[in-house]
């Protein structure tokens, strides 16, 4: 059968993310290193680690979890948007959960100075949102794609933060047909109703679509749950997964087009 619809992850597909944080990291590192001489690197990694654990210590965990809304994103997101009442206790938590982050990661490395980690828990957002980066590919795959395909973006994460991404790149969401966002949604990847109400946006059965993304976890298991096919981004070259086997597999986003134009031949 032909293909109908092309789906889109958003976040390390489209956007380049994992590059966003990075540098959003170490810009704000170097700031901590001029303020102590404290190592950047080092920090970065006492950051993260202890972002995690206190993420994963709320009340909210479980909702981000199913959602699908990660430490990281939580050190910059407003949670403003959002009808769930758990994104009101998250707006609560944001702010506090950023300034504790980075102050318990400098006390890891031995500088206890609160008024320098909530000065680095609000100089982060900034520098991630000064980073709007995309892949050099993104526009040129979905400028092959446009006209011959319905497009769908399916995007794990809380409403406005999401929407604020797609507002930095204000190109992008203008080629979709429609943008599914799960926190509007109320239940994430790789659930199967999101997959099932973006089949049921789209007018098609799973055989007429392919889920595109760079995870296993949300976007090939899901995908691979509702039975359609799917090309798995590997950006990293990882081992991969027995119990989650992708239809296709490749390294970078340009190679998803001759499998889609394989796939409809």
């Amino acid at each position: 059968m032909k293909l109908q619809a092309v789906l889109f992850d958003l976040d390390d597909t489209l956007l380049w993310d994992e590059r966003s944080v990075k540098e959003a990291f170490e810009a704000t590192c170097r700031v901590a290193e001029q303020r102590s001489g404290i190592d950047p690197a080092q920090l970065e990694a006492a950051v993260r680690e202890e972002a995690r654990s206190l993420y994963e210590s709320f009340e909210t965990f479980p909702f981000t979890k199913m959602i699908g809304i990660n430490p990281f994103e939580a050190l910059w997101a407003h949670f403003t948007g959002g009808e769930h009442p758990m994104f009101r206790k998250l707006q609560e938590l944001a702010p506090g959960y950023r300034t504790e982050a980075w102050t318990r990661g400098l006390r890891r490395l031995g500088v206890d100075d609160p008024a320098l980690g909530r000065e680095l828990g609000e100089r982060f957002p900034q520098e991630r949102r000064a980073r709007p980066l995309v892949y050099d590919a993104t526009f040129r795959v979905l400028e092959q794609l446009r006209g011959k395909y319905k497009l769908l973006l399916l995007t794990n994460g809380a409403p406005d933060l999401q929407q604020e991404k797609l507002a930095g790149v204000p190109e992008l969401a203008g080629y979709f047909d429609h943008i599914v966002i799960s926190g509007s949604f109320g239940e994430g990847k790789p659930a199967t109703s999101i997959f099932r109400h973006a089949l049921e946006l789209l007018g098609i059965e799973p055989e007429h679509g392919i889920m595109v993304g760079d995870k296993l976890t949300t976007d090939i298991l899901g995908s691979n749950t509702v039975g359609m096919a799917n090309i798995w981004i590997d950006h990293h070259g990882a081992q991969g997964s027995d119990q989650i086997v992708p239809k296709h597999r490749v390294t970078k986003l340009e190679d998803i087009l001759p499998v889609i134009e394989n796939v409809n031949s």
